[in-house]
């Protein structure tokens, strides 16, 4: 039997390279550059057909691959000659926004006699001549995540109105703000005022299954602001220290990357001195909740609405006022080091609550030949066991958690908080991390040897007036602050740098804001008459709300 074979049709290549003729390639590929399909086409370096003949005059390929790292681009130069065109005309179409706009609200002042203060707010004192600075100005972001991309932009108010005569020095974003560092050594104490008592150990053994109703306690507690300080004013006539505060300013300053609701500090400089002040009944004087929350509470107008941000704040600031006033022991001795500078025996009826008021001066120089002191009315609630163990006691609200801004599904203090407190707490470092990290810096600038928080839950999730004290917790300053991330030198870096850009300025006045709506701050000269008007009028409509 006799065998044919047939040699197969060879491409001669009359160019004398490396693939078929353009000559012989079929009708219905013509014009058609090759593009690799899938991951599985592999195309050598050696036989590579589908590149375009080198150029004899420069050397160089006319059209290579579209190649990433050396690898394939599959889809990518050529592929796009397969691509589909839409040349029909679109502009008709528009995106629809299926979610409500939310509405700006402002926050429900408090009023009566819970939180008081000598005398209406004023300017503060400063200097000039020091260095260093952001050197140029920041810019605000946002944050989000695929579960909100149809989730309406919340618009927060400003904590203070910005007059358009205003002028902006600085702005800051909280990126640049945690990149400041600072190292400062162990407080001075300078002087102690007020008095204090003894902690009642015996709350430490409340627990679910052993609960105590809170009790509304009729005490006297001060929130004066720093220019109206007299002890103050006799250490700022003495140069005892360039810059004076308290520490509920500038603890806000110090975790001010933390923040999420606007709020605003007064500076004023004067000779070579600078004050951090507050504005009467301004955000310094409640306390928020679950603002950094991922659906913190909303504002409202509606006053039976009790749980809006405004009506959870008021209640978050009663709570802590009486709970601190209940866990003092009555019979123990009270501890006097000076009497209460802001008390005054003709004007007031009600007894104080247990207040130790310590002035302490830190030292914030960078070099060894500067002088650069802070001193910081600091507070302490009570003393444990010696009179020198000072604590300070903060009070943690459970409200309704199935209204908006109860952070999802939490757990049931009532239920789970004996067994499940680890939980508890880091539900309440997240959701509240600004307000906790400011108790511990307070704390911390106290000298304080512990925090006791209290966990107080609405008897009645429905009732935001009776509540009850499910659980008590020590913590030491430090290493909560350790445990939420709060770092000390990064605070302290940053009231330094703010500090010095100030005490550039001429003497005058100004204020820091945080923006509502974006996370950075800034800083803007102001008249010096800018809030004493709103005061005046706000004292007056309180006098007048009196004697009716």
């Amino acid at each position: 039997m006799t065998l044919n074979f047939n040699l197969p049709q060879i491409q001669d290549n009359a160019d004398g390279s490396w693939g078929p003729s353009t000559s012989a390639l079929p009708a219905q590929f013509k014009d058609i550059p090759y593009a690799p399909f899938s991951k599985s086409d592999k195309v050598t370096r050696v036989a590579d057909w589908h590149d375009a003949p080198a150029d004899a005059n420069n050397g160089r390929q006319r059209q290579g691959q579209a190649r990433r790292g050396g690898r394939e681009a599959y889809g990518a130069a050529e592929g796009t000659v397969f691509g589909f065109v839409h040349d029909e005309d679109e502009k008709s179409f528009s995106l629809v926004d299926s979610g409500a706009r939310a509405g700006t609200r402002g926050k429900t002042p408090l009023r009566g006699r819970a939180i008081r203060s000598t005398a209406p707010t004023r300017g503060a004192r400063g200097r000039g001549g020091a260095r260093g600075g952001f050197g140029g100005r920041g810019r605000g972001g946002g944050r989000g995540g695929y579960s909100d991309w149809n989730k309406p932009q919340r618009t927060r108010d400003s904590s203070v109105t910005i007059s358009p005569d205003w002028q902006v020095l600085e702005e800051v974003d909280f990126t640049r703000l945690a990149k400041l560092n600072l190292s400062v050594e162990n407080a001075e104490d300078v002087a102690s005022y007020g008095t204090v008592q003894a902690y009642d150990r015996a709350f430490d053994r409340i627990n679910t299954r052993n609960e105590k109703p809170l009790e509304i306690l009729d005490r006297v507690r001060y929130n004066t602001s720093t220019s109206d300080d007299p002890v103050i004013a006799q250490l700022s006539e003495k140069k005892a220290a360039q810059i004076f505060a308290t520490d509920s300013i500038l603890s806000v300053l110090m975790t001010a990357p933390r923040s999420v609701n606007s709020w605003d500090i007064i500076f004023e400089r004067k000779g070579d001195q600078l004050f951090l002040d507050k504005r009467e009944s301004g955000p310094f004087d409640y306390i928020t909740v679950n603002e950094n929350a991922a659906d913190p509470p909303v504002d409202s107008d509606d006053q039976t609405n009790i749980n809006s941000a405004g009506s959870l704040s008021l209640e978050a600031t009663y709570i802590n006022q009486n709970f601190s006033s209940q866990v003092i022991q009555a019979s123990s001795k009270p501890f006097t080091p000076k009497p209460n500078p802001f008390y005054s025996a003709d004007i007031e009826t009600e007894p104080l609550a247990s207040t130790l008021y310590k002035y302490r001066k830190f030292d914030l120089s960078i070099s060894e030949d500067e002088t650069f002191d802070i001193i910081v009315r600091t507070e302490a609630d009570a003393y444990l066991g010696k009179k020198d163990t000072l604590i300070t006691v903060k009070a943690l609200n459970e409200f309704d958690p199935r209204s908006q801004g109860g952070s999802g599904k939490p757990l049931d203090w009532r239920k789970n908080l004996d067994i499940q407190k680890g939980a508890i707490v880091a539900s309440e470092m997240k959701n509240n991390s600004a307000k906790l990290a400011r108790w511990a810096v307070q704390s911390i600038l106290a000298g304080a040897e512990l925090m006791k928080m209290g966990y107080i839950s609405r008897a009645n999730s429905k009732d935001a007036q009776r509540h009850v004290i499910v659980g008590v917790q020590s913590f030491k300053p430090l290493d909560f602050a350790r445990q939420m991330n709060v770092s000390l030198t990064n605070g302290w870096g940053i009231v330094r740098t703010i500090a010095d850009i100030l005490l550039k300025q001429p003497e005058g006045k100004y204020v820091l804001v945080k923006d509502p709506n974006s996370p950075q701050i800034k800083l803007y000269k102001v008249p010096d008459d800018a809030f004493d008007a709103g005061i005046e009028e706000e004292t007056i409509g309180e006098s007048q709300i009196d004697e009716d």
